[in-house]
């Protein structure tokens, strides 16, 4: 991932803000909120920015993903050549499902709350969709995982926790 995030900041910086590259990558599945971090440390941007921007970024597909992905992946699996990335989407995200199955909402705040990689934003609205959970309270949990995971990622990026510590 670091590669990934470093190449990106490399082409894009000068070009557009550092604020707005850390929001655009905060958007790329896989990468989301501890790539945009991770991009704002090679930047060596200020906390709150980087918070901010990291957040608002990797919401914005959210809600596209709640009311959408059903109906993209069905398309897709109409297709001969897409057929398999939905099928392999579902089955992955269905086999981290047991937290949330459990937990319901909370569990689903856990997800997307603890920093790991498979976890976060998409990976847990995606499982929230499949479990055929109510949309405007996943949002709400989703959100909530969100600010605790970009808190939890920029407490121990910028050292915080560290100094703090010892």
């Amino acid at each position: 991932m670091e590669s990934v995030v470093q190449s990106i900041v490399a082409a894009l910086s000068g070009k557009i803000s550092k604020e707005f590259i850390v929001f655009l990558v905060s958007m790329v599945p896989l990468l989301e909120l501890r790539g945009s971090i991770l991009a704002a440390g090679f930047m060596q941007m200020e906390f709150l920015p980087t918070y901010i921007a990291a957040v608002l970024g990797n919401m914005l597909p959210i809600p596209f993903i709640f009311l959408f992905i059903k109906k993209i992946f069905a398309w897709m699996k109409t297709t001969k050549h897409l057929k398999a990335i939905p099928e392999k989407l579902e089955s992955k995200a269905m086999s981290k499902s047991d937290q949330i199955e459990k937990y319901g909402y909370f569990g689903l705040l856990l997800f997307v709350a603890i920093p790991l990689p498979g976890t976060g934003a998409w990976t847990g609205s995606l499982i929230a969709v499949l479990l055929g959970m109510k949309t405007k309270k996943s949002l709400l949990f989703v959100f909530l995982g969100v600010l605790i995971a970009g808190l939890v990622m920029s407490l121990l990026s910028f050292g915080i926790i560290k100094n703090i510590i010892g």
